[in-house]
């Protein structure tokens, strides 16, 4: 671990393993963590690029400006960054001080729990690798050398298409799943009962051997668009097809992450509390500055006098652990935390007394052009108001769009599910998206939509 500050950095590093060895005494297990303390700025890019060091894309750029932004005008605090893996990679920030930081050290450490015990991390990192740090440098070394050979122009057009498609996916699927099969298997079957023992009177015909037919592609919907694009676009190069490739195996990555957000930010936060509870070594001033970080981290809202209409999962995803630890004990949760994701988190285990107490309410939000914005509580029972915490997340936040049809030319037809989003697309944004497909696809492009009045709408390009 390095640090700008040699003094903090060896009072920290002096705390670091008597946190730890609390942890493994309450039940936690983790893989080992490295930490480093970083200035606040690295911290933001890693916290951008989503990895210490990725593929180089102006989006990013974009991205990094918003954030900076907000940090400077105090709208957003970046306490830690922590990649799952073997080992786990966890960043700090020396602008923090140590109260802070020996926070975030146990934070990180129920990170590192969650991450090795849950179903849905350990399956992604097992197809991923541990060692997605150390992978993502080196495709940020190929799509500079891919630079260098093609020029910048195609390869950032390459980049626009697959970042634009990133959410795209389909996480149930394998990381290395097999094309799809060429032909169709025959329908018809050998004839039984009284078919099959009329074809078997003297003078009948044998049936005819069913003739193998061409499957067609894709041979149903397909969510998966990086994985297919990269496998069926008619003439897209090798090197084009592996950056499509590369953005499909990071998004699996960080797929966990989003699918877990409440559960493992909850986790880590209600963690880090215990821990530093329990830690008497620490002196009281310390402690008591260390749980006013807590506090500022898991409130509901950003300002005592402003509500916030979105959900902080660190505020849910705390009161949710210790509601359930202190109804149905540790043992219990260990079990959820290894079994579940935030969708069947929310549905099993948000129940009356925890809205009563979050004061969770369903609202709906719509924008009058005579009024302006207008925010109105509406009634529900818990079964909606659970659907809505959850809506967000499903499908990686991104509207359900499957590639339907392979035209014997070559043109791709893309279809929006707009009764499964409940609305319809942007389409300016969603005109621009094809904008970046087509030129990789190198065919037309079209896509199936309703806008925002429910009405079907085709978009093409190329």
């Amino acid at each position: 671990m390095r640090a700008a500050h040699p003094q903090e950095l060896e009072t920290l590093t002096h705390y670091m393993p008597k946190i730890e060895k609390l942890a493994l005494r309450d039940g936690l297990t983790f893989d080992p963590v490295d930490f480093e303390l970083v200035p606040n700025t690295f911290m933001m890019e890693v916290a951008i690029y989503g990895l210490p060091i990725r593929m180089p894309h102006w989006s990013f750029g974009v991205r990094y400006i918003h954030q900076h932004v907000q940090h400077r005008m105090g709208g957003s605090h970046i306490f830690e960054v922590v990649f799952p893996g073997n080992p786990n990679r966890a960043y700090l920030v020396t602008d923090n001080g140590l109260a802070q930081n020996a926070l975030v050290t146990a934070h990180v450490l129920g990170h590192a729990d969650f991450s090795r015990n849950n179903a849905l991390f350990a399956r992604m990192q097992q197809q991923v690798g541990y060692h997605i740090v150390t992978e993502t440098a080196e495709r940020a070394h190929h799509i500079q050398t891919a630079i260098e050979e093609h020029g910048q122009t195609r390869v950032e057009a390459v980049l626009d298409a697959a970042l634009a498609l990133e959410q795209h996916i389909d996480a149930d699927q394998p990381i290395h799943r097999p094309d799809y099969p060429t032909h169709r298997k025959p329908s018809a079957g050998r004839p039984t009962g009284f078919r099959a023992r009329y074809a078997a009177l003297p003078g009948e015909q044998a049936p005819p051997v069913p003739q193998r037919q061409r499957a067609p592609i894709p041979p149903y919907p397909e969510s998966d668009l990086l994985w297919f694009i990269a496998r069926y676009a008619p003439d897209m190069e090798g090197w084009e097809r592996d950056i499509f490739l590369a953005v499909r195996e990071e998004s699996f990555y960080f797929y966990p992450v989003f699918a877990c957000q409440i559960m493992n930010e909850g986790w880590a936060s209600y963690w880090h509390a215990r821990l530093l509870r329990e830690a008497n070594f620490l002196p009281n001033d310390l402690y008591l500055e260390a749980i006013k970080s807590h506090s500022d981290v898991i409130r509901p809202y950003a300002t005592e006098k402003e509500v916030s209409l979105s959900l902080n999962p660190y505020h849910i995803g705390f009161s949710m652990w210790e509601h359930i630890i202190e109804k149905e004990g540790l043992d219990t949760a260990l079990r959820i935390r290894e079994d579940e994701d935030d969708f069947s988190f929310i549905r099993n285990h948000l129940d009356e007394a925890l809205v009563e107490q979050l004061q969770l309410l369903n609202y709906r939000v719509t924008d009058d052009p005579n009024t302006g914005t207008r925010v109105q509580i509406e009634e529900s029972t818990l079964s909606t108001l659970k659907e809505r915490l959850i809506e967000p997340k499903f499908n990686f936040g991104a509207p359900h769009v499957y590639a339907v049809d392979l035209s014997n030319d070559g043109s791709l037809l893309l279809r929006q599910d707009a009764v499964a989003d409940g609305r319809g697309l942007d389409l300016e944004r969603a005109q621009k998206v094809l904008e970046y497909i087509a030129p990789v696809w190198r065919r037309r492009v079209a896509l199936e939509t309703v806008d925002a009045k429910g009405s079907p709408q085709t978009l093409t390009a190329g």
